[in-house]
């Protein structure tokens, strides 16, 4: 179930409450008469179970109370209530199938912007993955997969291109190409730096490295599990059941890619940088392409699902 909490100008509150009302799967309605100081209004408060969220909140944002009022929404984690069994069950559809997309949007919105955050984040990943390819340590790898957080803008670009929203993907798309730029930049001087100090060698780069060899030579098997990864993290943002990012992040070859990219080009090994770039590019693209395709089959399902059983649609007491 997701909760509700709306302001709304004195003037629109009853078409609000009627909207509720009218919609299938909402429960425990309250009206709070000038309540809200800032801005000015009343406040209205309710449960809806998440199969009929987001179709609620296109509705609300159609009334324009995003503009002349307020809308919040919070996840509950517990609700003990037959009224919100009920609603639950009127709904169409499964909670952890439904995709809330203004949720969606704003989540990605977030990841997906170029911040000292995202790019220090992208960095320590990729001179971590940089030891890991060094030392042929799997180990590291995992942990540099674990960090970097090139997922976000991936996501972002899945989204934008669903939602028809160039903004987003301008957007994802700078901060995916820059992170990576500048994260590259950064561990090619730091591997100067470890070869200097004799921590780092071309021998090591050269020899055979059975844990991390696979990061610059990329093949169909490599793009095939790029596309399972990119499905599988794409379900995990938009449902209920958001485990699963943690493994995708450990299923997938960016970051470690990048960081045998910027290794190898700073000894000047034309072969490994190129094998990793292709590497890096076949994983980003595999992603993508399953994350988007993986969004568009939600959204025609969903769209299936509602004209079988709408939720817009009075319920009888």
């Amino acid at each position: 179930m997701l909760h509700l909490r709306l302001i709304t100008p004195a003037d629109r509150t009853d078409d609000v409450v009627r909207l509720i009302e009218d919609t299938v799967g909402t429960a425990h309605v309250c009206v709070l008469p000038d309540a809200a100081r800032n801005p000015s209004g009343d406040v209205v408060m309710c449960d809806v179970a998440r199969e009929a969220g987001d179709e609620l909140l296109q509705e609300l944002r159609e009334l324009g109370l995003d503009k002349s009022g307020a809308i919040a929404v919070e996840n509950i984690d517990l609700s003990l209530s037959s009224h919100a069994d009920k609603a639950e069950d009127d709904a169409p559809g499964e909670a952890a199938d439904a995709v809330l997309w203004e949720q969606l949007s704003d989540a990605t919105h977030e990841e997906s912007t170029l911040s000292v955050t995202y790019v220090a984040f992208i960095t320590l990943a990729t001179m971590i993955a940089a030891c890991g390819v060094v030392l042929d340590n799997a180990v590291l790898i995992v942990g540099a997969m674990a960090v970097g957080p090139e997922f976000g803008p991936l996501a972002g670009i899945c989204t934008a291109a669903v939602q028809r929203a160039p903004r987003l993907a301008l957007r994802s798309l700078i901060a995916l190409l820059a992170g990576f730029a500048a994260a590259m930049a950064v561990t090619v001087g730091f591997s100067w730096f470890m070869d200097g100090v004799g921590l780092f060698t071309e021998a090591k780069l050269a020899a055979d490295r059975p844990n991390t060899g696979f990061v610059y030579a990329p093949d169909w098997f490599s793009f095939v599990v790029a596309v399972l990864a990119g499905a599988a993290g794409t379900l995990s943002l938009t449902s209920a059941k958001s485990g699963a990012l943690v493994g995708v992040a450990i299923s997938v070859t960016t970051v470690p890619a990048a960081a045998n990219a910027a290794v190898a080009l700073s000894y000047g090994d034309a072969k490994q940088t190129w094998g990793s770039t292709e590497q890096l590019l076949l994983n980003l693209l595999g992603i993508i392409l399953a994350g988007t395709l993986t969004l568009l089959t939600q959204k025609w399902l969903w769209a299936k699902q509602h004209e079988r059983n709408p939720i817009r649609a009075r319920r009888r007491p």
